[in-house]
């Protein structure tokens, strides 16, 4: 994937306008899954100090931007060490027996503010890949949780939701059939040009070599029953962006939310 290319299309600038809007002003942010360190030097124009963290140290030329490896299921940092913590296109990619621990370390660690940003309302049955060497169906750039309001609400309880923000349009759904008859294909046309590994194996998600006759006709089976079924899907937000806030915070504090 070029990410640099990614970063230059209108749906990720709209996602990033939305999530720097929705951004209180503070002293100091942990930018949670920094990546390349795009978002975390926008983010010096709202804070004196960022650090950006990701599993891999990002590699990030900004002098008021500290770049730190580290896993958001367990931060090594202490309680309430920054003003606001954000964790965007993050936890879609938890596990889910540690999702609950991810969100409780990002809680943990921020002071006032957590901003959260997931793909909303995902459909992970479109774009699946097959992996080459253990055989099993992938989620769409290992995307292994699904998210509305609600689920974000029960996975931070001791903080209280301070706004929402819903993000662009798609309408990217299919249905068990389909899904299931692109599986017996061999999922050929899933997304293969992402960065994530096989989430079973480790392995890296490569195309099929070859396209077979019965394979071929699977998966345009698939795409016919997937097309009926589109005039009865209705388009739904591409992202959801939840601000949340610390119980207890005070009048001051809060004035300061965007």
């Amino acid at each position: 994937m070029d990410l640099h290319k990614v970063r230059k299309s209108s749906k990720e600038q709209q996602r990033i306008a939305d999530l720097l809007a929705m951004m209180p002003a503070g002293r100091l942010v942990l930018d949670v899954g920094a990546r390349d360190g795009y978002i975390s030097c926008l983010l010096t124009s709202s804070f004196e100090h960022v650090v950006a963290l990701d599993l891999e140290r990002p590699q990030i030329g900004h002098e008021r931007v500290t770049a730190v490896a580290g896993d958001v299921t367990c931060l090594r940092f202490p309680d309430n060490s920054f003003d606001t913590v954000l964790c965007a296109e993050v936890l879609e990619h938890i596990p889910s027996p540690l999702l609950r621990k991810a969100c409780d370390e990002i809680a943990r660690v921020a002071r006032q503010h957590v901003l959260i940003g997931v793909p909303y309302m995902q459909d992970i049955r479109v774009g699946r890949t097959k992996c080459c060497l253990c055989a099993k169906a992938n989620p769409p750039w290992g995307h292994v949780n699904v998210f509305d309001e609600n689920r974000l609400r029960g996975l931070f309880p001791r903080l209280a939701l301070e706004r929402v923000s819903f993000v662009g349009k798609k309408k990217s759904r299919t249905n068990c059939l389909s899904a299931f008859l692109m599986d017996l294909a061999g999922n050929p046309f899933g997304v293969y040009d992402q960065e994530e590994r096989c989430i079973f194996c480790g392995a890296k998600l490569e195309p099929p070599a070859e396209i077979g006759l019965p394979q071929r006709v699977l998966a345009r089976a698939a795409f016919l029953i997937r097309r009926v079924h589109e005039p009865f899907t209705s388009p739904h937000p591409n992202w959801l962006h939840a601000l949340f806030v610390k119980h207890g915070l005070a009048p001051d504090d809060k004035s300061r939310v965007a």
